[in-house]
């Protein structure tokens, strides 16, 4: 029987994701980040999501491992199952008040629907941008289908969390009846500083002082757009005396193909904590093409880092590149127009200084206590959670 609202007992939340444990990237960090603070405040959340024998990120919470099966042709994901009897009694016996859906996948439809026809509220927020996905593996025909398919799951829930103003705008034009609220991501200013710069980091990578770095920072995975960064790279003029060296922070299928692009390359593999800092403060300019980003988590941590940063013009990036301030921004898919912002930085050196300057003040306005406590303020706008926020 669900609780009476004068209950004392702490809010339940069961959160369902793709991602966890068993891949470290944007999404499954950022929520690993939200389930530690959430129990922090008091609030037990159970982790629906498929899990790995090898774990990539310490999982944060109590997680309950969903059948999966690797992605065909993507080893790094992982696609759940979510039809199993062991299933549906552990979600009964944790009795949620709260479903809080962060994949809108086979197990997010799921577990929306069991939440929908017990009156248990749903929110959800959006990690993926899913449609942007499709023209990189020819699959643009899908895309109506895509969002009817998004519209019959979000409808069923009462906010829909989005990281950019950018994205909020586009999808009040996609219609999906929920209500839109902003959540962006945060950024450790502490880690991410350019007190970090390290000469011997330089020196690993075999980086003069005249050289300059050039960082990717990523999954390497087709919908990156490494080519753009390849391209970009190959065809810029370094100063005399100095050289270009692409630096290149992730691991990913698409691995093989950048090394052939950019032999010339040097692959540090997945980078964490420290040794990320580093990387990025020691590095000079930050080029991140991607146009499917719904946030952009690396480009704030290069902005935090004091680098300055040429991104697409393109939902999540463009919420935190402010062109010609902190970074320059290209329009998503051009070679040529990434090529020559990268020119422009590579030539000026006190523009360099100067947006990089003006980055890291703008990263420091996002603090991720402050972010954090805004997903409280948001569970506690549904008057059914209401009681056991107070």
């Amino acid at each position: 029987m669900r609780d009476s609202p004068q209950s004392t007992e702490p809010l339940r939340v069961a959160l369902c994701t793709g991602a966890y444990q068993h891949i470290a990237d944007g999404v499954s960090l950022t929520l690993n980040r939200l389930v530690r603070y959430l129990g922090d405040q008091g609030v037990d959340v159970r982790v629906f999501a498929p899990t790995s024998s090898v774990a990539a990120v310490e999982p944060q919470g109590t997680v309950v491992s969903v059948p999966s099966f690797t992605a065909p042709g993507r080893p790094d994901y992982r696609v759940s199952i979510p039809y199993s009897g062991a299933l549906r009694r552990a979600l009964e016996r944790f009795d949620p008040h709260l479903v809080h859906m962060a994949t809108p996948d086979l197990l997010g439809s799921w577990m929306t629907r069991w939440a929908s026809a017990r009156k248990v509220p749903v929110v959800a927020t959006y990690h993926t941008h899913f449609a942007s996905y499709l023209q990189y593996y020819r699959l643009g025909w899908l895309e109506p289908l895509l969002w009817r398919l998004l519209q019959g799951t979000y409808r069923q829930c009462e906010h829909l969390y989005v990281p950019t103003a950018t994205m909020q705008k586009l999808l009040e034009e996609k219609q999906l009846g929920a209500k839109l609220l902003l959540w962006p991501r945060g950024v450790e200013t502490d880690t991410f500083s350019p007190s970090k710069r390290d000469g011997d980091f330089r020196v690993r990578v075999g980086a003069g002082p005249r050289d300059l770095i050039v960082l990717w920072v990523s999954r390497l995975v087709t919908e990156k757009a490494p080519h753009l960064f390849a391209e970009a790279v190959k065809h810029v003029s370094a100063p005399e005396g100095a050289r270009i060296i692409p630096v290149i922070v992730g691991e990913g299928p698409a691995r093989v193909a950048m090394a052939s692009m950019l032999p010339e390359a040097i692959f540090l593999g997945t980078l964490r904590g420290d040794h990320l800092a580093k990387a990025y403060a020691s590095s000079d300019i930050f080029l991140f093409p991607s146009d499917t980003e719904t946030f952009g988590n690396v480009t704030l941590e290069a902005m935090s880092s004091g680098l300055p940063c040429i991104t697409a013009n393109a939902t999540g990036s463009a919420s935190l590149v402010e062109h010609a301030h902190t970074g320059l921004l290209v329009d998503a898919g051009d070679a040529r127009g990434f090529q020559a912002a990268l020119q422009m930085l590579v030539d000026d050196p006190v523009q360099r200084t100067t947006f990089g300057e003006a980055g890291r003040e703008r990263a420091l306005s996002f603090d991720w206590d402050v972010i954090l406590a805004r997903m409280v303020g948001y569970y506690r706008m549904i008057p059914q959670l209401e009681p056991y926020l107070a």
